[in-house]
Order: C-alpha cells, then sequence, then structure tokens
C-alpha cells in the first residue's frame, strides 16, 4: 500500500467516528427539540452535514485509490447512514490498516511473495 493509499484510508478512518456521534447527538436534539423548549437541531445538523459531506468525498477518494469493489464501497457507504455506522466503518478501516502494515513487513521481510 502506498503512501497516498494509507493517507486516504486514514482521513476517512478519522473523519468516521465524529461522523457517527454527530447523527447520534442531532437525533437527541431532534428529539428533545420534540420534547422540551431546547432546540440545537440548526447548529447539531450544520456540525453533522459538514462531516458527512467530509465523510462522502473521504469515502470517494478512499474507494479510487483502494480499488475496491463496488460491494466494499457500498457497505462504508451504507455505514454512513446508519445512526452507529460509522462507529463499525472505523473498527473494519483500522483492521484493513493493520493488515496492510503486516503484509507490507511481511514482503519487507521475504515471508511471502505478495
Amino acid at each position: 500500500m502506498d503512501l497516498k493509499t494509507a493517507t486516504a484510508l486514514r482521513r476517512l478512518r478519522l473523519v468516521s467516528a465524529p461522523e457517527a456521534i454527530s447523527f447520534l447527538l442531532l437525533l437527541i436534539c431532534s428529539v428533545l427539540k420534540r420534547t422540551t423548549d431546547f432546540n440545537a437541531v440548526p447548529v447539531m445538523g450544520m456540525v453533522h452535514g459538514v462531516l458527512f459531506i467530509l465523510y462522502v468525498i473521504f469515502w470517494a477518494d478512499a474507494w479510487n485509490r483502494t480499488k475496491w469493489s463496488v460491494q466494499t464501497a457500498a457497505l462504508y457507504f451504507v455505514l454512513s447512514v446508519l445512526p452507529t455506522g460509522g462507529f463499525f466503518a472505523e473498527r473494519k478501516l483500522r483492521r484493513e490498516a493493520e493488515d496492510a502494515v503486516i503484509a507490507s513487513r511481511a514482503r519487507n521481510e521475504g515471508v511471502v511473495n505478495a
């Protein structure tokens, strides 16, 4: 895995959890708006919108660089629209990065011919 691909995956991983947190906070703010006088929906809506747009941009860049299959790319996109999906995406991306580092070290040491 080259440096630009690793960077693209890292950016996507780093925005996944904050995007999921902002989605959950937006849902909580929506409930509070309907049940109390507290209305933070405009602020949380904007925060979540910016994070979601960043997620989609980083997702498209990672898909382009990693040459994921359509199924893998669709999985990461679907995880972005589920309330807790960003946490699962982050975990899966971290494992993918760790596996790439292990494979790279094995290739450098001549253990495998991958």
